[in-house]
């Protein structure tokens, strides 16, 4: 169904302040866009909507203002991670979301590369030297031939594996089943090979969505089943990760150090103790962020829009029941 002037209805949720996406105007070419930023102004929009790209990947509005969604059919998530829409009546019903898989996936691999590199030359050292004009020599890690465990072997987990196997690392993935053969992975073991696997890695990477399997996965059993020299990088979601548990392990020398991108509180307060750990590397959720991605993420939804107004198959289909992309 579409309006009067033949146009369909896209609502654009943004979060509150937030100004409008980049290229929202080849948008409005051809349908008529609407904006809401919180629960009271989607309510007054979601009627007669169509379509739905959702920016706010933290949103609650929409589950709040759920009745109110009469005529939608897709919900585009500019995110990889669609944790905060997969609310009961979403899940069940027949509207289709989709999400921003490939955006971000090669950024994110190079943040996450870029972290272990920093670790294996001490650049967090050098840098604290520098600061005190101190010439301080000393030699530093090697990365080639160390072993990377990449808990989520999706296609950020793969990226993140072939630029770590471009280096001379071994990428191993654990996924929800095991793969014999892989051409990007040394191997990709099962979720419940994950205690295991964890005492064999040199680096333990979080590439995983949040999901009810997931959330609090890294509590303080898996921290002491890793190595005690080996680093934990999160670039996934922060409550995948119990904080507690894993500051506990970085006092008590259970693991080496931490490069966290994402947190269970967002901002990461000012006054948490990983702030001043010299063993820990803080980024601000902004792993996969590079120039111009908010207009990419725009233009990836006018491809899919196409799309969905010629009534062919949509990408980056969510399965809703396992909470992501399986593709």
């Amino acid at each position: 169904m579409t309006q009067d002037n033949g146009k369909p209805v896209v609502t654009v949720l943004t979060a509150p302040g937030e100004p409008e996406p980049p290229g929202v105007d080849a948008v409005r070419e051809q349908a008529e866009v609407r904006f809401a930023s919180d629960e009271t102004t989607l309510r007054e929009t979601l009627p007669g909507t169509q379509v739905m790209m959702v920016t706010d990947f933290r949103t609650e509005a929409l589950a709040a203002a759920w009745p109110e969604a009469d005529q939608l059919e897709w919900i585009h998530a500019t995110s990889a991670g669609v944790d905060a829409l997969m609310f009961p009546e979403l899940i069940d019903g027949p509207v289709t979301v989709t999400n921003a898989q490939g955006i971000f996936d090669r950024t994110i691999a190079e943040y996450v590369l870029c972290t272990i590199l920093m670790y294996c030359k001490d650049f967090p050292g050098s840098i604290r030297y520098q600061t005190k004009h101190q010439w301080q020599h000393r030699d530093t890690e090697r990365a080639q031939g160390r072993r990377v465990l990449i808990v989520g072997a999706g296609s950020i987990g793969r990226q993140i594996a072939r630029l770590t196997g471009a280096i001379g690392m071994e990428a191993h993935g654990v996924a929800r089943r095991a793969r014999d053969e892989d051409p990007d992975f040394e191997a990709v073991h099962s979720n419940d090979e994950l205690m295991d696997q964890l005492g064999l890695a040199d680096f333990v990477v979080v590439a995983a969505p949040l999901t009810p399997a997931t959330e609090g996965l890294f509590d303080r059993k898996a921290f002491q089943a890793m190595r005690s020299d080996a680093r934990f990088i999160n670039i996934g979601r922060g409550p995948i990760v119990k904080t507690d548990d894993l500051v506990d392990a970085l006092r008590a020398g259970d693991i080496a150090g931490a490069g966290l991108d994402v947190f269970e509180e967002e901002p990461l307060p000012e006054a948490h103790p990983l702030w001043d750990m010299e063993n820990v590397l803080i980024t601000a959720h902004m792993a996969g962020d590079f120039i111009g991605w908010r207009k990419a993420l725009t233009e990836q939804f006018l491809d899919n829009f196409q799309r969905w107004k010629q009534g062919d198959d949509l990408f980056n289909l969510v399965d809703k029941k396992l909470g992501y992309a399986a593709k």
